[in-house]
């Protein structure tokens, strides 16, 4: 597996993979778990070369100490993507990625700043800058999203669209835990209470969807998870909204299509997100 820190390194090994066929990109901010794997596993069954990054971008944290805090083991991650079958890791530091002078940001101007935006201003408009850039490194066949990140997802999409980048997104179903909690590098900074609290969100997000498969109100399945989530001491329901997954436009009344019901619970310092894609007749 090569070690790349660079752009040009990077940008020599993807060239030699392209002329093999197909180049398959997964983007990380490491603490590499089985979602991770997951995406992995789908890039190397679907491309002849799977790339992978890991980089902690800064300009998607709100908070320093949020960043500062962030996971970090590469010795694990670089075992992990041995294990995997990945052909080389792409590991720069903020300067290969940024410099001081840099003025150009990408954003998805109501996308970024709606829903699970509100709740992290500025988040996705650092997600989709780092992301155009490692793009244009990389500059692979196909790219691997996890549907955790429903929003994250929905403005890759726009992004690429948009810019008429030539790649394609995949989207791989969200990865869980025996309790249902998603798979995720932050459930790492969770206490033990927390950590046993946080399969609420999971619990929530089912007894929403039950509701809304026996005919009930996209209001009423909001409801729902409001009750479940507000009396747990130890979580902060940030958000609950229902989203139309054609269109991002806000869903309400009876469901039609298919819809998505994304939320965000704060516990402590640590904020998670969690999504329920349904489709009705």
């Amino acid at each position: 597996m090569h070690i790349c820190r660079t752009i040009p390194e990077m940008r020599s090994i993807t060239t030699k993979m392209r002329q093999e066929g197909k180049l398959g990109f997964v983007p990380t901010m490491g603490a590499l778990h089985d979602g991770h794997v997951a995406l992995i596993d789908q890039s190397v069954k679907e491309n002849s070369n799977t790339v992978v990054s890991i980089f902690v971008n800064p300009t998607q944290f709100g908070d320093s100490n949020d960043l500062d805090n962030y996971p970090r083991n590469e010795a694990t991650d670089f075992a992990i993507l041995q294990k995997a079958g990945v052909k080389a890791v792409f590991v720069p530091g903020a300067g290969e990625i940024y410099s001081n002078n840099d003025e150009t940001i990408v954003e998805t101007t109501r996308l970024a700043n709606s829903f699970h935006g509100i709740t992290r201003p500025g988040h996705f408009r650092g997600v989709t800058t780092v992301v155009a850039r490692l793009f244009n490194i990389v500059q692979a066949d196909h790219a691997y999203f996890g549907k955790k990140d429903y929003q994250q997802l929905a403005i890759i999409r726009k992004m690429v669209d948009d810019l008429h980048f030539p790649i394609k997104i995949e989207a791989v179903e969200t990865v869980r835990d025996i309790d249902g909690l998603a798979l995720s590098s932050r459930n790492t900074l969770l206490s033990k209470p927390q950590r046993v609290a946080a399969s609420i969100l999971n619990i929530a997000l089912e007894e929403a969807g039950l509701q809304l498969k026996s005919g009930e109100t996209i209001e009423t399945a909001i409801a729902a998870i409001t009750s479940i989530i507000k009396p747990e001491p130890l979580a902060e329901l940030k958000a609950a909204d229902v989203v139309n997954a054609n269109t991002f436009q806000l869903a309400t009344g009876k469901p039609i299509d298919t819809i998505c019901i994304m939320i965000s619970v704060q516990f402590g310092d640590v904020l998670l997100i969690d999504q329920k894609e349904l489709t009705f007749e």
